[in-house]
């Protein structure tokens, strides 16, 4: 869809911005899917590898969460479009919810993984250090915020693109076109 002659063309998102949001959503769907599927998997070769894939995964989103607030802290962001002033409100709540989940579900995985006596070997390759002693009860407290902040980032994506979604196809603003990649 392209603005009509009477909306103005909205404000975008840099390019390392739109980069980072599209990778890191691709990832934390993947792996949002990869972690519940897997849930549920009696114990098996398939299901220990894919548990090392989701950390591996779980700990590449946390590098990449890392890199995009280092970057949204040192660019700002466009300016908001016009919107109801409780829009714009849930609008920034749901966005820092976000930054606060992209690293709290790895960090409560990886602490649950050492926690329960699994180390944490990123790709096979890189040993992460232990942040928290082997312990069950530790591991069954990290696990179950790793299991709710996990599944209130799941709820949170699901509003932010239908969000997205109201305001492409019903209020027509512009707003998706922000930060739709290999647009000029």
């Amino acid at each position: 869809m392209t603005p009509s002659a009477s909306t103005p063309a909205a404000p975008r998102y840099d390019g390392v911005a739109i980069a980072a949001h599209w990778l890191l959503a691709l990832a934390i769907v993947l792996n949002l899917s990869l972690g519940f599927y897997m849930h549920d998997l009696e114990l098996s070769p398939l299901r220990l590898r894919l548990f090392n894939w989701h950390k591996w995964a779980g700990i590449t989103i946390l590098a990449l969460s890392a890199l995009r607030l280092a970057w949204r802290l040192t660019h700002a962001p466009p300016a908001d479009l016009p919107m109801p002033a409780w829009q714009r409100i849930a609008a920034r709540a749901v966005h820092r919810a976000f930054y606060v989940l992209f690293f709290a579900v790895p960090l409560a995985g990886w602490g649950y993984s050492t926690a329960a006596g699994f180390p944490v070997v990123w790709f096979g390759v890189l040993p992460l250090p232990d942040w928290v002693p082997v312990d069950r009860a530790w591991a069954e407290a990290l696990k179950a915020t790793h299991r709710v902040a996990a599944s209130t980032l799941a709820l949170l994506v699901l509003l932010h693109v239908a969000a997205a979604l109201k305001h492409h196809v019903i209020d027509r603003d512009g707003l998706l076109r922000r930060m739709r990649p290999f647009q000029r």
